[in-house]
């Protein structure tokens, strides 16, 4: 484990970077609450994480050691496996089994709770949030509750399921900034081949039933490797690295909102008057956390 100093770090500037990687994990990750529940529509929830990581790592590793990168170290193969079991096993895992008994706008209001976790959790290694990142936590917290008024559906199950994974999520990503990790993208590589590997054991233990995938499970289980995996996890992982806690898990109170679009203009649904408030309050819960300010 990587020291720590005695005065609280510095708050890293919102870059361009910094913008581009949120802009990724905004988008992409609200699309794959969707495409998740499409794919264990006929593959088994953990069996497809399994191949979603492992497939997604192992394309991402290849690419990277082709263009010369050092492989891990036994250390941080070590620590990736533990924080890619926290992140993919128990916060996504646990997204994808509360999903078969949850609608994914469900699961992205319970997920909507990570920022507020990620400030409770970075406050364990001296890293401050400042009033205006609370008030915005709590506005997007009411933005994503006014959204999902009277539209909750999940079982007991599912509901503690929810809970459990932002736990999980906000946890390892705020104990991987103080541990010795592969540098840059090897970095998401190594935490998907050992969450996949972590979730393949899982998968026999439970004895998952395969059957005949359907052609649509096997076009969503290939956007989630490509873009929910590669694309997305990558860009998480530099912004774990490099933005404050609040404003990385901010994507929290804009999946919803890609969810809800992804009804309207494909799924057909509806969206009434306060659904539309809803986005509004959330989006100015997103400019309060993301908005430059004093470092304090």
């Amino acid at each position: 484990m990587t020291g720590v100093s005695a005065a609280a770090p510095a708050r890293p500037a919102v870059t361009t970077a910094v913008l581009i990687a949120l802009g990724v994990v905004y988008l992409v990750w609200g699309s794959t609450y969707f495409a998740i529940k499409v794919a264990i529509g006929s593959i088994p929830p953990l069996g497809m994480l399994a191949v979603r990581f492992l497939v997604a790592g192992a394309l991402l590793y290849g690419v990277l050691r082709w263009r010369g990168l050092p492989a891990p170290t036994r250390q941080q193969w070590g620590w990736s496996a533990v924080i890619g079991t926290l992140l993919l096993g128990g916060g996504t895992g646990f997204v994808t089994l509360a999903e078969r008994d949850a609608s994914s706008s469900v699961a992205a209001l319970m997920i909507a709770v990570s920022p507020l976790f990620a400030a409770l959790f970075a406050s364990l290694w001296g890293e401050k949030t400042s009033r205006r990142e609370w008030l915005g936590i709590g506005v997007g917290l009411l933005g994503i509750v006014l959204l999902n008024l009277g539209e909750l559906r999940a079982t007991p199950t599912a509901a503690v399921l929810l809970i459990l994974a932002p736990i999980c999520w906000t946890f390892g990503s705020q104990w991987s900034r103080h541990l010795t990790l592969p540098a840059g993208m090897m970095n998401s590589a190594a935490q998907m081949l050992t969450g996949g590997a972590v979730l393949t054991v899982l998968s026999l233990v439970f004895r998952e039933p395969w059957g005949t995938p359907t052609a649509a499970s096997v076009w969503a289980l290939a956007y989630l490797i490509v873009f929910g995996g590669v694309l997305a996890y990558s860009a998480y992982t530099y912004l774990v690295a490099h933005a404050r806690p609040a404003l990385a898990t901010s994507y929290a109170y804009v999946n919803p909102v890609v969810a809800i679009l992804l009804g309207v203009f494909v799924g057909g649904e509806q969206v009434g008057p306060l659904g539309w408030v809803a986005l509004g309050v959330i989006v100015a819960g997103v400019v309060l956390v993301a908005w430059p300010g004093e470092r304090r």
